[in-house]
């Protein structure tokens, strides 16, 4: 199993690269569009602005090579934390900015969205299941995952939210749209829970 890991220069390569190698993938950080092509797996890690990220996909052609292997090979891609924000159609980080489009919706600041704790939210907290999901395979309902974060994906349709976590008020913590997955929370850094994630992605099959 080859898992490439997008390096468009603003990701927490290293952790996410070491979990996938503990699990026994082969690993790649491909650090140019081409080296996705040969890949059975996909991962966009990123920490940051939604602006700033889009900004550094779109300057290297990111966004071309995604939607080709995505969308019209049918690779299994997992967004991690602003990377699951990138997947939406547009962010606000910023300014307004226009997205992938791999999952449609809007990635607003969690504060516009009536959630009045403390922006960022850093900690552990519980995650919901909405329906059953392969993504969370194993993992039992309410389990802990790592979150950093003051962005927060609001996705077209329900549909597409597979998670969510309280943080006064519910806000999506995983979403998928057929074979695009996108955690808001961080698996690599979320002990037993995390690991048993990163491994049903790559368990992963498509109908």
């Amino acid at each position: 199993m080859k898992v490439a890991v997008i390096n468009f220069g603003m990701g927490n390569l290293a952790s996410v690269r070491r979990a996938f190698e503990d699990m026994g993938a082969e690993v790649l950080v491909a650090n140019h569009p081409a080296a996705i092509y040969d890949a059975n797996r996909i991962v966009l890690p990123g920490v940051g602005a939604f602006s700033e990220g889009m900004a550094c996909l779109n300057d290297a052609g990111w966004g071309t090579a995604l939607h080709e292997v995505v969308i019209n090979q049918g690779k299994p891609l997992l967004g991690i934390c602003l990377g699951m924000q990138m997947l939406a159609t547009t962010g606000h980080e910023g300014g307004e900015t226009k997205g992938l489009g791999l999952i449609p919706g809007d990635v607003k600041r969690l504060d516009a969205v009536g959630c009045k704790f403390r922006v960022p939210h850093v900690g552990w907290n519980d995650v919901k299941y909405l329906k059953n999901d392969t993504l969370f395979n194993g993992i039992p309902d309410a389990s802990d995952f790592y979150f950093v974060h003051s962005y927060t994906f609001v996705p077209e349709s329900p549909a597409h939210l597979i998670a969510t976590t309280s943080y006064d008020c519910n806000v999506a913590a995983a979403i998928r749209n057929g074979n695009v997955f996108g955690c808001q929370f961080h698996p690599e850094k979320s002990s037993k829970a995390g690991r048993l994630l990163l491994r049903n992605f790559m368990d992963y099959v498509s109908c």
